[in-house]
């Protein structure tokens, strides 16, 4: 149910935002920072990120005589805070720019603890930021860490596109930078560096450098010293309602195979599992296939006519959930349970789309509130 920009506005007038759909998400006890994804900054392919069809930031709450869009489903007065790190790096380098980022706000907000959400890359990033955070504070700063279309374990796209899949890596920064302007050369950023963190296990032997997700998890797990409670929620789609160009990537130029079981990545292709054999059962989000992206417990959206949208904690084999990312169970790797039918780039407002960007935000800031955080 998209939020309709004159629905808001009316009851903005009436003084009643927010009660069309008979409640609003309760605030958080903490703040809720975002985390982006790779290429993200202010906004991603020309859309606001972390922001609906229109622009309008997910956790906007409306005031009186609201004219600009805002959020109704959400309870005026949520704390938010949106952080910026470099679009091109390893997540060792943009964990650390995230710690900064919320040590920042911390100190100029008076909070002592934040939920984070992490978008894509930016699930891995707020592993590594809670970790520091922890470090330099002595105790569990990170309440509520949530990963959204995370590729934990590996994306088959990082490798195929470094071993050459869209011809020369210069080519590719030349490609990225059609579509992201000069930030891709601008200082700091990295695409090779990029890359090689979303590929499984250590791409080169020989540039001095142990990269990929294996040795990244290792020394980053969700572990409840840095993050009190971690849930992840997954994306997968196929077919024509996917974004074009993720369809294209996704049935054009190879099949990621995004449900298949594996302890190691026996079929090379970039990430954590294995071949099975099977293109067309909707297994990925046409970037990170599902068998990559739980992170602690599996969350579930479900949605709700005439009313919010619930967000809940479900448990996939074993009993608790998956807090050593290098070894999850066979459920956590080919169950689709719990998916959201949406492609990768859905989720953050990249549309346009079917896809409720706002009320979805304002489930998972009600599930957020309802466990204390």
């Amino acid at each position: 149910m998209k939020n309709r920009i004159a629905a808001v506005l009316v009851a903005g007038l009436i003084g009643l935002v927010g009660t069309a759909e008979g409640r609003d998400a309760p605030k958080t006890r903490y703040p809720i920072v975002f985390a982006h994804g790779m290429a993200g900054f202010d906004d991603i392919l020309g859309y606001d990120y972390w922001g609906d069809d229109y622009g309008v930031f997910v956790l906007d709450s409306c005031q009186l005589f609201e004219i600009n869009g805002c959020n109704g489903d959400i309870t005026d007065g949520q704390a938010s805070f949106v952080a910026s790190v470099t679009p091109f790096q390893s997540s060792t380098q943009r964990g650390y720019e995230l710690y900064q980022d919320i040590s920042g706000y911390m100190a100029s907000a008076g909070v002592s603890y934040v939920n984070i959400i992490g978008h894509s890359q930016g699930g891995l990033d707020l592993r590594n930021a809670a970790k520091r955070l922890q470090s330099a504070k002595g105790y569990t700063v990170v309440k509520y860490g949530i990963s959204l279309s995370s590729p934990h374990r590996g994306s088959p796209i990082a490798k195929w596109v470094l071993d050459g899949g869209l011809g020369s890596m210069e080519s590719v920064a030349a490609t990225l930078a059609e579509f992201y302007g000069g930030v891709v050369y601008g200082a700091g950023n990295d695409v090779y560096a990029a890359l090689k963190q979303l590929v499984y296990n250590d791409y080169s032997s020989t540039d001095g450098v142990t990269t990929g997700m294996a040795s990244f998890n290792s020394s980053n797990q969700p572990s409840t010293t840095y993050i009190a409670r971690a849930g992840s929620l997954i994306t997968g789609q196929g077919g024509l309602d996917m974004n074009p160009a993720l369809y294209l990537v996704q049935q054009g130029f190879m099949n990621i195979k995004g449900d298949g079981y594996g302890t190691t990545d026996s079929d090379n292709d970039g990430a954590l599992g294995g071949n099975d054999t099977n293109a067309g059962n909707d297994d990925d989000d046409g970037l990170v296939g599902v068998n990559s992206q739980q992170m602690g417990f599996r969350m579930e959206r479900s949605e709700c006519i005439l009313c919010l949208d619930y967000v809940y904690e479900r448990n996939v084999s074993p009993t608790y959930s998956n807090t050593n990312l290098n070894a999850p169970s066979t459920a956590q790797q080919t169950s689709h349970y719990c998916k959201i039918n949406q492609d990768h780039m859905d989720v953050i407002g990249v549309g346009p789309d079917m896809f409720d960007e706002m009320e979805f935000y304002a489930a998972i800031t009600e599930r957020i509130a309802l466990v204390g955080y």
